[in-house]
């Protein structure tokens, strides 16, 4: 198998690195939940793929092959559960002051999906992301330069992330938001797949050898890690009733259709799930949009799910590892 280290994947940049693609977060540290924007604002091709039992999405419907949209305008990740969807609301308000959209007869109608995460274990239960931070958040990736790094860790939708809580949120580790790009090389170069994750997974997060690097601790006062896949083997049963949710968006610059725009996202579900064990359970929501640029000719589309497994993984993992310490949660490091 290709490691995304043995690649040498460079990671500055992550999904900005592609252009056209801009990003920006809302952060509320105070009651630990936040969201993040992913603006392409010319449009751009868009799949999706939803493999977790504990979806929350809206405007999903527009990625669908058959629908008659042929493209979006930005991407909404966010925490806050249900009310997270609020955020949205906030995009489309600002992408309309700014003329960003299908022009229609009396308006411009930007087209947003969005997708959310559990995150109300954690911090306020009462805060959560709004129209006002969704808009925020569009007004820092529409601000924000060209090829601008993405902040990492504990912002945006990945605040108030959590992974491992077989144990309870207690025995829990942080989560947070990564992001990592490939540049192909040979015959594909020029071509670029670059991911961003939003990891508040029920599971352990794994490095390439399948070492546990983030999860359930044994104990509140513990570093040593349970295993949730083998605790739940032997019988055990969750301590953690809240939802979950590792939410992605990967993006490549070579020209898709909304065919192959959907199967490059469930190809990079293989990614999700060398990172995360157990991955796309019941008490998941797991969620992968993609974004074609079209910028460069098509390419092999399985060549392409290869690039998008590798880095959404490595995403996965940046994650944890940038992740700070919140709420009583401790992160890696």
């Amino acid at each position: 198998m290709i490691s995304a280290t043995d690649a040498s994947i460079p990671f500055v940049n992550g999904l900005t690195a592609i252009e056209g693609i801009r990003v920006g977060h809302a952060t509320d540290l105070e009651g630990i939940t936040g969201c993040t924007v992913v603006l392409c604002e010319a449009g751009m091709t868009g799949g999706v793929d939803i493999r977790g039992g504990a979806s929350g999405t809206a405007e999903i419907g527009v990625l669908d092959p058959m629908h008659i949209t042929s493209s979006l305008h930005a991407v909404v990740l966010s925490g806050g559960s249900a009310f997270g969807l609020e955020a949205s609301s906030g995009v489309r308000c600002f992408l309309e002051q700014h003329d960003i959209g299908f022009e229609m007869r009396s308006a411009r109608v930007p087209i947003v999906p969005s997708a959310i995460l559990y995150d109300l274990g954690i911090g306020n239960p009462h805060a959560r992301p709004s129209r006002e931070m969704g808009e925020a958040a569009a007004a820092a990736a529409f601000s924000s330069k060209p090829f601008n790094p993405i902040a990492e860790g504990s912002v945006g939708a990945g605040t108030g992330a959590t992974v491992g809580k077989l144990n309870g949120i207690e025995c829990a580790m942080k989560g947070g938001l990564g992001t990592a790009v490939w540049n192909l090389s040979g015959k594909f170069a020029g071509i670029q797949v670059a991911a961003l994750a939003a990891v508040n997974a029920f599971g352990d997060i794994l490095d390439a050898k399948g070492k546990i690097i983030a999860g359930t601790r044994t104990k509140p006062s513990s570093r040593d890690f349970a295993n949730t896949t083998l605790k739940m083997l032997d019988g055990a049963k969750s301590k953690f009733e809240g939802g979950n949710t590792t939410l992605a968006v990967v993006a490549t610059n070579a020209k898709l259709t909304k065919v192959e725009a959907t199967k490059l996202a469930q190809l990079a579900q293989a990614g999700v799930i060398r990172a995360i064990s157990p991955v796309h359970t019941t008490r998941d929501g797991d969620t992968i949009f993609t974004l074609s640029t079209g910028a460069r000719p098509a390419i092999d589309i399985n060549a392409l799910g290869i690039a998008a497994a590798e880095v959404l993984a490595e995403s996965i993992r940046r994650a944890v590892k940038q992740a700070r310490s919140l709420g009583g949660v401790p992160a890696i490091s």
